[in-house]
Protein backbone atom coordinates (compact mmCIF):
# COMPACT_ATOMS: atom_id res chain seq x y z
CA UNK A 1 0.00 0.00 0.00
CA UNK A 2 1.48 3.62 -0.93
CA UNK A 3 0.48 6.75 0.09
CA UNK A 4 0.71 9.73 -2.42
CA UNK A 5 1.20 13.30 -1.59
CA UNK A 6 1.27 13.32 2.35
CA UNK A 7 1.97 17.22 2.78
CA UNK A 8 2.69 17.44 -0.71
CA UNK A 9 6.16 17.05 -0.33
CA UNK A 10 6.42 20.82 1.81
CA UNK A 11 9.69 20.96 3.62
CA UNK A 12 10.52 17.28 3.12
CA UNK A 13 14.22 16.97 3.29
CA UNK A 14 16.12 14.90 0.35
CA UNK A 15 17.71 11.97 1.71
CA UNK A 16 21.57 12.14 0.34
CA UNK A 17 22.09 8.45 -0.29
CA UNK A 18 25.86 9.10 -0.30
CA UNK A 19 25.77 11.07 3.09
CA UNK A 20 23.70 8.03 4.56
CA UNK A 21 26.26 5.34 3.40
CA UNK A 22 29.37 7.61 5.13
CA UNK A 23 26.97 7.58 8.52
CA UNK A 24 26.37 4.21 7.95
CA UNK A 25 29.94 3.32 7.60
CA UNK A 26 31.26 5.40 11.01
CA UNK A 27 28.41 3.92 12.77
CA UNK A 28 30.04 0.75 11.70
CA UNK A 29 33.88 2.13 12.80
CA UNK A 30 32.44 2.80 15.85
CA UNK A 31 31.22 0.04 16.86
CA UNK A 32 34.06 -2.05 15.66
CA UNK A 33 35.86 0.51 17.86
CA UNK A 34 33.91 -0.56 20.73
CA UNK A 35 34.69 -4.02 20.23
CA UNK A 36 37.90 -3.96 20.30
CA UNK A 37 37.90 -1.58 23.94
CA UNK A 38 35.52 -4.38 25.00
CA UNK A 39 38.26 -6.98 24.32
CA UNK A 40 41.18 -5.38 26.04
CA UNK A 41 42.05 -6.90 29.37
CA UNK A 42 40.91 -4.12 31.83
CA UNK A 43 43.76 -2.10 33.64
CA UNK A 44 43.70 -3.32 37.28
CA UNK A 45 43.22 -0.31 39.59
CA UNK A 46 44.08 -0.28 43.25
CA UNK A 47 41.34 0.85 45.46
CA UNK A 48 42.33 2.97 48.08
CA UNK A 49 40.39 4.16 51.21
CA UNK A 50 41.73 7.04 54.06
CA UNK A 51 39.74 7.75 56.84
CA UNK A 52 39.16 10.86 58.20
CA UNK A 53 40.77 12.19 62.01
CA UNK A 54 37.25 11.86 63.42
CA UNK A 55 37.00 8.29 62.19
CA UNK A 56 40.43 7.42 63.26
CA UNK A 57 39.64 8.76 66.84
CA UNK A 58 36.18 6.67 66.27
CA UNK A 59 37.89 3.63 65.49
CA UNK A 60 40.72 4.00 68.58
CA UNK A 61 38.06 4.04 70.76
CA UNK A 62 36.32 1.39 69.62
CA UNK A 63 39.15 -0.95 70.13
CA UNK A 64 39.64 0.64 73.63
CA UNK A 65 35.98 -0.63 74.67
CA UNK A 66 36.94 -3.66 73.05
CA UNK A 67 39.61 -4.28 75.47
CA UNK A 68 38.53 -2.73 78.18
CA UNK A 69 38.05 -4.79 81.20
CA UNK A 70 34.63 -5.60 82.33
CA UNK A 71 33.77 -5.77 86.12
CA UNK A 72 31.18 -8.46 85.72
CA UNK A 73 30.29 -8.85 89.99
CA UNK A 74 29.33 -4.50 89.69
CA UNK A 75 27.71 -5.10 86.13
CA UNK A 76 25.34 -7.98 88.01
CA UNK A 77 24.77 -5.93 90.71
CA UNK A 78 23.41 -3.18 88.29
CA UNK A 79 21.01 -5.74 86.82
CA UNK A 80 19.33 -7.41 89.91
CA UNK A 81 19.10 -3.91 91.17
CA UNK A 82 17.39 -2.84 88.39
CA UNK A 83 15.44 -5.66 88.00
CA UNK A 84 14.58 -5.65 91.57
CA UNK A 85 13.12 -1.78 91.04
CA UNK A 86 16.00 -0.85 93.61
CA UNK A 87 17.83 1.32 91.15
CA UNK A 88 17.18 4.98 91.51
CA UNK A 89 18.55 7.38 89.38
CA UNK A 90 18.72 11.14 90.77
CA UNK A 91 18.13 13.55 87.48
CA UNK A 92 20.37 16.20 88.06
CA UNK A 93 23.63 14.11 88.43
CA UNK A 94 22.74 12.28 85.15
CA UNK A 95 22.08 15.75 83.47
CA UNK A 96 25.27 16.94 85.04
CA UNK A 97 27.08 13.68 83.29
CA UNK A 98 25.92 14.18 80.11
CA UNK A 99 26.58 17.49 79.86
CA UNK A 100 30.29 16.94 80.98
CA UNK A 101 30.27 14.39 78.17
CA UNK A 102 29.08 16.28 75.68
CA UNK A 103 31.39 19.04 76.63
CA UNK A 104 34.31 16.20 75.93
CA UNK A 105 32.69 14.72 72.74
CA UNK A 106 32.38 18.62 70.96
CA UNK A 107 35.36 20.34 73.12
CA UNK A 108 32.22 23.21 74.14
CA UNK A 109 34.26 24.00 77.32
CA UNK A 110 31.38 23.23 79.33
Amino acid sequence: MTINNINNNINKPQIDGQKLAQQQTQGQSTDTKAAQVATQPAVLRQDSVSLTPSAQQLSQAQKKDVEAPVNQEKVDKLKQAITNGDYKINPEVLAQKIAKLESQIFGNGA
